[in-house]
Parts: structure tokens; C-alpha cells; sequence
């Protein structure tokens, strides 16, 4: 398998509003290691534009940076693995696993310190288990079951 390989599907929030699901597929060598099992969430809210919920173009194209700033700063390095990312009813989340919260916020911090200050939350607790991997990975096959996406590897 090739590294760095995703799966995106539609899932409902829970007002019913449609969250583009974004998943990394190539975890297992990382999830391997006992000691990354610190889950961290970091949510940026931003206005959506229109009755779905989804970013303006301007809010959308800011989001893609920061995700590509995450990517870049993450090739090569164990400090975290960015597995999934959800976008929609005026919120994106970027859910990383880590084995420091002191390390992954020195991480975030430098990452974002080229863009203007952003109102996040961050949110980090044990996951020893990636219960909220299996979970996402578990949403995308009934997604794909009710072929609204491709299948996907194990």
C-alpha cells in the first residue's frame, strides 16, 4: 500500500447536515506503536456559506493550507499522524494521534504560526484502543454499503 493514501464519503452530522468525511487509510505501522495513543481534535469553526454548511471559497482555500501545512510539517516525522479530517456544518476537524501533548502542541504551535490567529479547540484524551479510527473507518462502510463511496482497504 502506498503511503499517505485517503477515503472521503458523506456522513450526517447530528443536525442532519451533510460532513464530508476524510480518512487516512495507511495507519497501521503508526497505530502499531503502543505509545501513540493520545487522540487530539483541533476544530476551527468558520461561517458557512449557505444551508449546507460548508465553507465560503475563501474559508475552504485557508482550511486547505492549514491541512497541507499539518502534511508538510508531519512527512517523515513521528511527532503525530494526522488520520482523519471532518468538514462540514460550519466546523473543520483534524483528528491526530501522538504520544505527547506536549510535543503535538509544539508541533501545532509552529505550524501555525505563519497564519493570523485562529479561533481553535483542542481537545486531546487517551485512545489507547483508536476507537475513533475504527469508528470513522465503520461510518465509511456503511456509506459504502449504501454506495455513496468507494470501497476501502484494510
Amino acid at each position: 500500500m502506498a503511503k499517505n493514501e485517503w477515503f472521503t464519503f458523506p456522513a450526517s452530522g447530528d443536525d442532519g447536515r451533510t460532513i464530508i468525511v476524510t480518512g487516512r487509510i495507511d495507519v497501521e505501522k503508526y497505530r502499531s506503536r503502543e505509545r501513540n495513543n493520545i487522540r487530539v481534535e483541533v476544530t476551527l469553526p468558520y461561517t458557512p456559506a449557505g444551508e449546507y454548511g460548508f465553507p465560503s471559497d475563501d474559508d475552504a482555500e485557508l482550511l486547505e493550507k492549514i491541512t497541507d501545512a499539518f502534511e508538510e510539517a508531519l512527512k517523515g516525522k513521528n511527532t503525530a499522524l494526522l488520520t482523519g479530517i471532518y468538514t462540514g456544518a460550519g466546523e473543520r476537524n483534524w483528528v491526530f494521534y501522538t504520544f505527547s501533548t506536549e510535543v503535538f502542541g509544539t508541533f501545532l504551535n509552529r505550524v501555525l504560526a505563519p497564519f493570523p490567529q485562529l479561533p481553535l479547540s483542542i481537545y486531546a484524551e487517551n485512545d489507547p484502543e483508536w476507537a475513533e479510527y475504527d469508528e470513522m473507518k465503520s461510518i465509511c462502510a456503511s456509506a459504502v454499503e449504501a454506495g455513496l463511496t468507494d470501497t476501502i482497504d484494510d
